[in-house]
């Protein structure tokens, strides 16, 4: 850690000519992300790059490609060039800490994009995580009122795989307690990855002979890795949710195979990022960002946060999405015939 700060100081004093020509032009905002894997990161970068833009500031990116050794040199590489703000999407919500504490020494603002950094120097930024995971609950219990469930959770290393749990436990702890519904299997998905949430899911499968009702998945992608598995032995069909509004998904929930999406608008989230962080390098106390609250987590840091409302889609609602311009018609209903609105 030592030699990480000690590198990180070098690198900004060597990069104080640059920043001074970045400040006579714009504050620098530098963004760390942990990867681009998932679809929905695409949206949120070109959303915030042009909330950063709009302001008159330098929009500067890294890609950590899913190792959290590599953003922390990430980091140091950006506060080498001289960023006056950053915005990280982290992979390790711990291994993170001593890019938070470099920052921070240097007069840095930091916000934890998405996902929680437990640092209180942070900004926290987010949706509403413990209620995405209610609102999937709710929509695969309405499908499925009784039955075996199985539980695919996001990655060890992210503590909104957690948050997510809670809000789904809270939803069916009275059914899981009538003996409505029984856990059959759960298992965390490493890296959120596709490929390891349908390893999973064919493993519970195994292990249950098949004998499985319904699947609370936690995103998206982990959603399309259990749909492959029960694809696989004819089991499509079943109550599935997932979150983000990835258009794989949404043409999922028009085709039937998945149950619901927790729509969290990438474009607001990232366009109040970027906003957000101009106004940080600015000098603005995070206290006084316009809608910030005071948040204690589940640790106990108490820390300010912002968050963002998501919304539910399921095959009742799959024009919110379309009307919204987050997805074409075309894209949406692509292999449907005879679906729900808009795809009928």
């Amino acid at each position: 850690m030592r030699k990480f700060a000690t590198a990180l100081l070098a690198g900004v004093v060597l990069s104080a000519g640059l920043a001074g020509s970045a400040w006579a032009e714009g504050k620098t905002i530098g963004v760390s992300w942990s990867n681009f894997q998932e679809e929905r990161w695409k949206t949120d970068e070109a959303a915030m790059k042009a909330a950063i833009e709009a302001n008159g500031d330098t929009y500067v990116s890294t890609d950590a490609q899913s190792s959290a050794a590599k953003q922390l040199s990430d980091v140091e590489s950006l506060m080498a060039q001289g960023v006056d703000a950053l915005i990280v999407l982290a992979q390790d919500n711990q291994a993170i800490i001593p890019a938070v504490q470099a920052a921070a020494d240097e007069g840095i603002p930091v916000i934890a994009y998405d996902r929680l950094i437990e640092d209180s120097r942070a900004f926290y930024l987010t949706f509403d995580n413990v209620e995405v995971g209610r609102m999937q609950a709710r929509a695969v219990l309405a499908a499925a009122p009784k039955g075996n469930y199985v539980m695919i959770k996001g990655s060890p290393t992210d503590p909104n795989a957690d948050f997510l749990r809670g809000g789904q436990q809270e939803v069916l702890q009275d059914a899981i307690d009538k003996g409505d519904i029984t856990i059959v299997g759960e298992a965390y998905t490493d890296g959120w990855l596709p490929a390891n949430a349908q390893r999973n899911m064919e493993q519970i499968l195994t292990a249950n002979d098949n004998k499985v009702d319904a699947v609370v998945a936690s995103n998206d992608g982990t959603a399309g890795g259990v749909v492959a598995a029960l694809t696989a032995q004819g089991m499509e069909g079943i109550p599935v949710s997932g979150q983000d509004g990835d258009h794989a998904a949404l043409n999922r929930v028009a085709k039937g195979t998945q149950t619901v999406s927790v729509w969290k608008d990438a474009r607001e989230l990232g366009k109040a990022a970027g906003e957000i962080a101009a106004q940080l390098a600015d000098g603005t106390d995070m206290a006084d960002i316009e809608g910030a609250v005071e948040w204690t987590s589940p640790a106990g840091t108490t820390m300010t946060a912002k968050f963002l409302k998501p919304v539910p889609i399921t095959q009742d609602n799959l024009s919110v999405v379309v009307d919204a311009g987050w997805i074409s018609k075309e894209a949406l209903c692509q292999g449907v015939s005879d679906g729900p609105a808009p795809c009928n």
